[in-house]
């Protein structure tokens, strides 16, 4: 079992806080050191490119080199250190990030630490914050039973702010039983994600079925598509125990029975689908990672090929 002080501060793993999502602000320089050149083109988009020009953003400041355009010298920090420096600049050769995250009840469950669902939402914030900070327009499309909320990329802090308020919005467990709403919502990315934009979606095996692969497959022609699938150990260990087991459900705090045969049925059925989700993404050569409810994000970023 992970100890109480893995608990994410603010939070007590299964509710979600804005404040929670807000301090994972902390931790957002693990993306950074710890992900590939390769990753980090695909997560944050084309970077940009320092440029000695006009008519761009400005970057900074340096000490004037030979061959420096002098149309770029600053002459306010020249006449006052009395050395020469130039004005750096920069084109924005930016690529849009939309974070797609299933908050469904399918992902209320957790056998240690989080939630499916919670986790699920620290990992879009600690993207979301990465994205921010790199300066990317971020978007979003969260979905559940409660509804939808579609969020077209924006530049800066506006687009992660919404973000983090739609996820705290959405998270709440429903007894609602719209099933589709994962595919309707896979429907809405493939028409939200222009040409070029970079796709996150979050789930965990049940949101990747064969349909909801073959759509993401179909994305992947006109948008790079990465794939975290959000896993937890109980299905494991159902088949281990003995007798009735005592649940409870996340959003109700209702307390019930499982029999020995449910529980069967159950693992069953979701190894099968474990199954079929790695082959799938093995066909469709998604890229793709699993990440535990089990462990706090950063004791998992190390392992992660990104």
């Amino acid at each position: 079992m992970s100890a109480p002080s893995d608990l994410p501060r603010h939070g007590d793993g299964v509710t979600l806080t804005l404040p929670e999502l807000l301090a994972r602000a902390e931790h957002r320089s693990l993306v950074q050191s710890h992900h590939s050149g390769q990753a980090r083109a695909l997560m944050a988009g084309e970077r940009l490119s320092r440029l000695k020009g006009r008519g761009m953003e400005f970057s900074e400041v340096r000490g004037y080199q030979p061959g420096d355009d002098v149309r770029t010298i600053d002459w306010r920090v020249t006449a006052r250190t009395g050395k020469a420096h130039t004005k750096l600049f920069r084109e924005e050769r930016e690529r849009p990030v939309l974070l797609c995250v299933d908050l469904g009840q399918r992902m209320h469950y957790g056998s240690e630490l989080l939630l499916q669902s919670v986790q699920a939402a620290h990992l879009a914030a600690l993207l979301g914050w990465h994205v921010s900070a790199e300066g990317d327009r971020l978007g979003g499309l969260i979905l559940s039973e409660r509804g939808h909320r579609e969020l077209k990329p924006r530049a800066r802090r506006s687009g992660l702010l919404a973000l983090l308020e739609a996820l705290v919005e959405l998270h709440p467990g429903d007894d609602s039983e719209d099933n589709d709403y994962w595919s309707a919502g896979l429907q809405r990315l493939e028409r939200l994600a222009r040409p070029g934009t970079t796709v996150v979606v979050i789930t965990n095996t049940l949101g990747l079925d064969s349909a909801s692969l073959e759509r993401l497959a179909r994305l992947k022609r006109h948008a790079e598509v990465r794939v975290f699938n959000i896993t937890d150990p109980l299905f494991d260990r159902l088949k281990a125990s003995r007798g009735l087991l005592p649940v409870r459900q996340s959003h109700s705090g209702q307390s019930g029975w499982l029999s020995r045969e449910r529980r069967d049925a159950l693992a069953n059925h979701w190894h099968q689908a474990q199954a079929n989700a790695l082959n799938g993404v093995r066909q469709r050569q998604l890229i793709y990672s699993e990440i535990s409810a089990t462990q706090p994000l950063e004791q998992q970023w190390r392992r992660l090929w990104l």
